[in-house]
């Protein structure tokens, strides 16, 4: 798999899994590319950031999880259901209520949030499809998007392959693409990084496009 260096230098077009939400690291790793092509024919992963995000509360760094209808085989991302017999919308906009209500902007993005939240998507990736297109409209980003036509291992040079390379079992440390960019945050004394986009567009509004580059890793030559 290419490093986020080998795709700077390729410049091109980049191949990436869909996030709930994802953090500045995933945006970190968007903006170097003028198209992003979404993996359609994956199969779902586990305890991946497929359905889960982090974001900041009163009690520290929280983990948000959409909850799945389970299946214990192998199961294409498209075919993966989001279980509507839990009441998980209310309790994550509560949580994120109590979290963002007093930071700077929530009042100005916090609708749009919303009704994607509450659109009862079936599917993980239709939901997730219309968040990263809500995340890209407030980014202000012109990014072509477009869907994989079929699953192949190995890609050919123009595209960038960074399929599951951000992975939840592993910290962004260990990764080449965001650095750090502290900015003020609801709570707490130490800066908590690379949380959901939520925590940076709620707190730095318009500004959040602009830290995200300052945070992308730049290649060393």
């Amino acid at each position: 798999m290419r490093t986020l260096q080998d795709s700077q230098l390729l410049n091109s077009q980049l191949l990436i899994e869909l996030h709930f939400l994802p953090s500045i690291e995933y945006f970190c790793a968007l903006d170097s590319f003028d198209k992003i092509i979404i993996e359609k024919h994956e199969h779902f992963t586990k305890q991946s950031f497929r359905n889960r995000c982090y974001i900041l509360t009163s009690n520290g760094t929280e983990r948000l999880t959409i909850p799945l209808i389970a299946n214990h085989k192998k199961v294409m991302i498209t075919d993966v259901k989001i279980d509507y017999t839990i009441r998980w919308r209310t309790n994550l906009w509560r949580t994120l209520e109590s979290a963002y209500a007093r930071s700077p902007f929530f009042e100005y993005y916090a609708d749009d949030l919303r009704k994607e939240l509450f659109l009862s998507n079936a599917y993980l990736y239709d939901l997730n499809t219309r968040l990263l297109s809500m995340c890209l409209q407030w980014l202000k980003w012109s990014k072509i998007v477009s869907e994989s036509v079929a699953y192949e291992k190995t890609t050919p040079l123009e595209i960038s392959d960074m399929r599951s390379l951000i992975s939840a079992k592993k910290d962004f440390l260990s990764r080449e693409i965001y650095q750090s960019q502290p900015y003020q945050q609801v709570f707490g004394s130490n800066f908590a990084p690379n949380l959901s986009l939520i925590d940076l567009v709620f707190c730095e509004g318009p500004g959040a496009a602009a830290l995200i580059k300052a945070s992308r890793k730049k290649l060393n030559k």
